[in-house]
């Protein structure tokens, strides 16, 4: 027949959603922009993309192809690795990730 496999689980409680991508990028986006005292006109002229566009990858509103997050860090003079790794080091410290529940769930095997 088939065995019973137990397997650690961590149901999301609605209170801490996980933090989407999209969002924390655009928050790296604009921290980096304003590190460099510049204004959304600025960046997005650099990056060939309109002022609008920008703000909205900047509010996580838009998810970008990677040619459009290439050139905004290209225009933020930082590389696309080093933005995402920011970005991944983000999502590994959220709190709704880390939070581990002890709660077990099953699933069976077929023999």
């Amino acid at each position: 027949m088939a065995d019973i496999v137990p397997f650690p689980h961590a149901p999301r409680r609605p209170a801490d959603p996980e933090p989407l991508w999209r969002q924390l990028l655009g928050d790296q986006l604009r921290r980096r922009r304003h590190d460099r005292e510049e204004t959304l006109t600025e960046t997005a002229e650099k990056a060939g993309v309109s002022p609008q566009y920008l703000s909205e990858v900047e509010r996580g509103l838009k998810e970008p192809s990677s040619e459009m997050i290439a050139a905004i860090a290209g225009a933020l003079d930082t590389s696309l690795i080093e933005l995402t790794s920011s970005v991944a080091d983000e999502l590994r410290s959220a709190p709704a990730s880390a939070a581990v529940s002890s709660g077990r769930g099953a699933f069976a095997l077929a023999a």
